[in-house]
């Protein structure tokens, strides 16, 4: 039986759309206020969906205990209450935008997780704004 399991979790973090390349009135006019040299915040809402073939034995697509775990570990320890753009390695490069924030965290799930399932995690920067990865 193929199905979908999901996860969700949250974490706050604060960022700034910036590129260290362009005048700081470009950058204003690409990405506004986000640009902003004092950096801002979000309370990111996550939703991670797992998907394949159940287990015969347990019934189980994936022990959700474990996926917690896993984006305990993988995200919410990493990025929760942190300033991308300083205190984490994966911003330190590159620009931290919900569509970036979402890859990066689908790269570091996807290493955790049996090849046998299907990976898709959709981020909420606000309750009306939100990237999926992969479309």
């Amino acid at each position: 039986m193929r199905i979908a399991a999901f996860r969700r979790a949250h974490f706050n973090a604060a960022h700034r759309l910036h590129c260290p390349d362009w005048s700081e009135e470009q950058n204003e006019a690409v990405f506004g206020l986000c640009s902003s040299p004092n950096y801002h915040g979000h309370n990111y809402e996550l939703e991670v969906k797992v998907i394949g073939e159940t287990d015969p034995q347990t019934g189980f697509l994936i022990d959700l205990k474990e996926l917690k775990q896993i984006i305990y570990e993988e995200v919410e320890r990493r990025f929760d209450h942190k300033n991308l753009n300083l205190d984490t390695e994966e911003f330190r490069n590159l620009n931290p935008t919900a569509e970036n924030i979402c890859y990066t965290i689908w790269q570091l799930l996807r290493k955790r997780l049996d090849d046998r399932l299907d990976l898709v995690v959709r981020l909420y920067e606000t309750p009306r704004n939100y990237v999926e990865y992969p479309a």
